[in-house]
């Protein structure tokens, strides 16, 4: 079965599950960011086979997250760098341990995040650069970018105006 294709969408979300939204892409972005970097160290990390291997490295490479680099001339060998964009998705794996951790360890946590000098466990949370401040739902709102269709600042637009009433119907609810 042919799944569909993201790429053409406005939404960055969906352009960005057209990136990495195979779970074999993201282990393996996280097996990079542990240091491993060559073929037969993923697979004997994550027990894939290797057609599938190949597949997905391929497809992170051609996606500008990882760079292939020969490291043997014979037999040819290649090893797999993390690119500034591989790099750059290091803060949604980070969210996505934490939000593991929060609900789906019914038995405990096995692994977290911990600062590599003091040792310290780390509680990743989104937060405004500019601000410092956390970002949740109840705090943003959907604003049209310069490239926006019109299609989507009517999607904005839909979405901000239910926002917007759900404070009046939640007091609603409670009466």
């Amino acid at each position: 079965m042919q799944r569909t294709s993201f790429k053409h969408m406005e939404c960055p979300a969906a352009r960005a599950l057209e990136c990495v939204g195979e779970w074999w892409s993201i282990l393996i972005l996280r097996d990079a960011f542990h240091g491993l970097s060559r073929f037969d160290e993923f697979q004997a990390s994550l027990g894939i086979a290797p057609n599938i291997l190949t597949r997905r490295l391929k497809h992170l490479t051609q996606n500008g997250l990882l760079e292939r680099r020969q490291y043997n001339q014979r037999p040819p060998r290649y090893e797999y760098r993390l690119t500034a964009k591989g790099r750059d998705f290091f803060p949604v794996l980070a969210a996505m341990l934490a939000w593991g951790n929060k609900h789906l360890t019914p038995e405990g946590i096995s692994v977290q995040l911990a600062d590599r000098r003091s040792g310290h466990v780390l509680e990743p949370v989104l937060v405004d650069a500019r601000i410092g401040a956390p970002i949740t739902p109840e705090n943003v709102m959907l604003q049209p970018g310069p490239a926006a269709s019109a299609q989507v600042r009517a999607r904005a637009a839909r979405v901000n105006a239910r926002q917007a009433d759900a404070p009046a119907r939640d007091e609603e609810a409670e009466t």
